[in-house]
Parts: structure tokens; C-alpha cells; sequence
């Protein structure tokens, strides 16, 4: 009795510590790209330059080294990898992304090329980058036939898409959301308040009532799809963090 009590405590230790730490400046914002990406980008522009069909080397390419420009941890990538690949993009460059994205971001490099030396620094951002593109090869391959269903059935479903924004405002409104993601990750409090101002205005002058309607049901429905799973391994690698000694796992490792 004893030992299940210290291992469900380790696992809600484990759950308070990231909901302490990671909620409100990773995950939240990434939902909102996320709903975002689902709602106001072109669902045709996705399936052109990341679907099944695309070129595939612009596609992994783009998409293995996407993950530079955002300060984001491998769960936090996790609504914006759903966000892609919902919206359209192949499976093998959503999980290309996936991958990489938290392994290749500036913060990440610049850490470890000053803790473990330029060398290391460089080769973990070309392994993540040369990894990310064959494992996403591999899961598009073994996959294939479930890819080109989604292929045809996204190609059938295809409509006009409306008149949307100017490219130059779909660019300064997803460049303000990365900005607060990225700063907000690294603790710049003022200029992420700065950034939320910001975006409150772009709200207001750019976007119609129904178009922010949609915008939150599309965010709502990523939280409800991923923040169940995600709180469930949390919650088990905190019981895991219990019940294997450190010792045990210094000696394999």
C-alpha cells in the first residue's frame, strides 16, 4: 500500500510541476497557433507544399528546420504538429517537424554548444535535422496506404477557399502568436505583454466576431484531443520517476 501511495504521489508531483511550469507560456499559445494554422490558413497552400504529393524535398526540408525559429520543448510541439497535419500537411513532414522542433531551436543549439562544446552543439542540430527526415520517411512508408486515402479524400473535400486576409496580415498576425510563444517560453514578461497588446489590437481591427468564434472551437477541440494524452504521460512518467532507482538508470545510460 505503501509503495502505490508514493507512486501516485510521484505521478501528481510530476503533474503540478509541468501545470506549474509549461501551461500557461508553451501550451497556451501553441493551441492557439494551432486553432489558428486549422482557421485562417489555406488548407490548399498546406496540401501543396506539405501533403502526400508534394514535393518531397521541399516538404521534409521545410519542415525538419522549421523548429528553429521556436523556443518550444517536445510536448509544446505537440498542438502545432496536430495543427499541420490536421490541416492537410503528409504525415511523414508533420512528423518531421514533430521531431526536430524541439531539438533544433536557437535557445536548445546555443545551450548546448556552450555547455558541451561548438562540436556537439553542431552535431546535435544536424542529427536532429538528417533523424527527423528519416524516421519521417519511414513513418510515411509504413503508412502509405492510409496516406494516400487521407491524400484523396483531402483532395475530394477540397473547396475554394473564401478570400482570406492579406498575406502581409496572416504574416504579422502569426509572427505576433510565435513572438509571444517564444518570449513568453523565455520569460520576457514585457515584451510578451507588449505582443499580447499587440495582438488584442490585430484582433480587433483585422478579424469579424465569427472568424474569432472559429478560431476558439478549432483551439478547444486541439485542447480536447491532446491535453487528455498529455496529461496521462506526464502523470505516468512521474510514477516511473518513483518506481525505477536513479541509480539503475546512471548504470545502463
Amino acid at each position: 500500500m505503501e509503495i502505490a501511495i508514493r507512486l501516485l504521489q510521484g505521478g501528481v508531483a510530476a503533474l503540478i510541476d509541468y501545470l506549474s511550469f509549461h501551461v500557461l507560456t508553451c501550451l497556451v499559445p501553441a493551441f492557439f497557433i494551432a486553432g489558428a494554422i486549422s482557421v485562417f490558413v489555406s488548407q490548399a497552400s498546406v496540401l501543396k507544399y506539405f501533403g502526400p504529393n508534394a514535393n518531397k524535398f521541399l516538404a521534409y526540408g521545410v519542415a525538419s528546420v522549421s523548429g528553429t525559429v521556436l523556443a518550444v520543448c517536445s510536448c509544446t510541439v505537440l498542438p502545432l504538429f496536430g495543427g499541420i497535419y490536421m490541416h492537410g500537411a503528409g504525415l511523414g513532414p508533420a512528423i518531421a517537424f514533430l521531431y526536430s522542433g524541439p531539438a533544433i531551436n536557437v535557445l536548445a543549439i546555443v545551450y548546448s554548444a556552450r555547455l558541451l562544446g561548438y562540436d556537439i552543439g553542431a552535431a546535435r542540430a544536424i542529427g536532429a535535422i538528417v533523424f527527423s527526415i528519416v524516421i519521417g520517411f519511414i513513418m510515411a512508408t509504413i503508412f502509405r496506404k492510409e496516406e494516400r486515402q487521407k491524400s484523396a479524400e483531402a483532395f475530394a473535400a477540397l473547396t475554394t477557399d473564401p478570400p482570406g486576409k492579406p498575406l502581409w496580415k496572416q504574416l504579422v498576425f502569426f509572427a505576433v502568436m510565435v513572438g509571444i510563444l517564444v518570449l513568453g517560453a523565455s520569460k520576457q514578461w514585457i515584451a510578451t505583454g507588449i505582443l499580447l497588446a499587440a495582438l488584442g489590437i490585430i484582433l480587433w481591427r483585422w478579424f469579424t466576431t465569427g472568424e474569432m468564434k472559429q478560431w476558439m472551437k478549432e483551439t478547444g477541440h486541439f485542447v480536447r484531443l491532446i491535453i487528455p494524452w498529455l496529461l496521462g504521460g506526464v502523470f505516468v512518467a512521474g510514477i516511473l520517476k518513483v518506481a525505477i532507482p536513479e541509480s539503475w538508470v546512471v548504470g545502463v545510460v
